[in-house]
């Protein structure tokens, strides 16, 4: 069992920043996948930022430009820094970490911007 431990959510104004953070409490296997979500209300959850341990990294489109995802393997954490927020990025923001069959979330970080 992983546990996920996310921080950093918020009320920011159309154009600032947040930078989110999660926490794993620990790794089942050293290769795997972390990265972010988010849940908008009344849509399905989609796919913001992703990192593999080996440092690949995958933005969804409407993300590109604004948001940086980084991680630290040694302190099993990562983070997503976004910039230019729009009001259609609030939403639920959720950390999860994954390998194969196992997959993880924390219990979601609340960003709300406001125009």
């Amino acid at each position: 069992q992983v546990q996920l431990v996310e921080s950093g959510g918020g009320l920011v104004q159309a154009g600032g920043s947040l930078n989110l953070s999660c926490e794993a409490s620990k790794n089942i296997f050293v290769i795997n996948v972390m990265g972010w979500y988010r849940q908008a209300p009344g849509k399905e959850r989609e796919s913001v930022a992703t990192m593999t341990s080996r440092g690949d990294i995958n933005y969804a489109d409407s993300m590109k430009g604004r948001v940086t995802i980084s991680r630290n393997n040694a302190k099993r954490t990562v983070h997503l820094q976004m910039n230019s927020l729009k009001p259609e990025d609030t939403g639920v923001y959720y950390c999860n970490w994954r390998y194969g069959a196992y997959n993880y979330w924390g219990q979601g970080t609340q960003v709300t911007v406001s125009s």
